[in-house]
């Protein structure tokens, strides 16, 4: 009788261990995050929070009194530090927008909805009682461990976020908005470049090292065909 031999499947078992791999590394890299650490001591919802706080600090985007529309807000680390620096007379809001419901935050307007969703623009004109004065997103797509597809899934989000800000923005408005490593799509950059002042690209230190992601800072909208 001949001997068979047999081979380790590569099917669903070996696809499960290597996401339990891949969890078990999150779980330890999350143990061993400084930031991580730092937020659940302030009270923030997330590691997320400290990137927009450097990036605050070095351009000084936000302000008391400013309206600021954070899309993709779950689970509402951005709104919280925007919330804190633009609270002021008259109660401004931050109008936090996402799939998903967003615990309560002071000084922060929750809503559920789709960016894609054009009926969304009103709700949060209405939230706001007027125009913003700033647009933030740090929306990420599900990774797919594929660069290429990350980075144009990556774009695609950014021209959501994007076209949401031309209904939103008042005149001189900023635009902050997550991207992948390499920049903006050199079409997309161009359009940008073609509505705002300034344009640039900035990695705040709470990023970390290894990740894709940076954002795109555009500041100074050149509103010309508001109703």
């Amino acid at each position: 009788m001949v001997a068979l031999r047999t081979r380790t499947p590569k099917g669903p078992a070996s696809g499960h261990r290597k996401r339990k791999e891949s969890s078990r590394r999150w779980l330890r890299r999350q143990h061993a995050d400084p930031f991580v650490l730092k937020a659940r001591e302030q009270g923030l919802r997330s590691r997320a929070a400290f990137k927009l706080r450097q990036i605050d600090d070095h351009h000084r985007l936000l302000a008391p009194g400013r309206k600021v529309v954070d899309l993709g807000a779950a689970p509402g680390g951005w709104s919280q530090i925007a919330a804190r620096r633009v609270s002021g007379p008259g109660n401004v809001p931050v109008v936090a927008l996402d799939l998903v419901p967003i615990n309560p935050i002071p000084g922060v307007i929750g809503i559920v909805g789709d960016v894609a969703d054009d009926e969304m623009v009103p709700r949060i004109l209405h939230a706001l009682g007027g125009r913003a004065d700033i647009v933030l997103s740090d929306m990420a797509a599900a990774s797919t461990g594929h660069a290429a597809t990350d980075r144009l899934r990556a774009i695609a989000l950014c021209e959501q976020a994007l076209a949401m800000a031309e209904s939103l923005l008042a005149t001189n408005g900023t635009f902050l908005c997550k991207v992948a490593r390499g920049g903006t799509d050199s079409g997309l950059l161009a359009a940008i470049k073609t509505r705002f002042r300034r344009v640039k690209h900035v990695k705040p230190l709470a990023s970390r090292s290894e990740s894709a992601e940076i954002y795109l800072l555009a500041i100074g909208y050149r509103a010309t065909d508001f109703d």
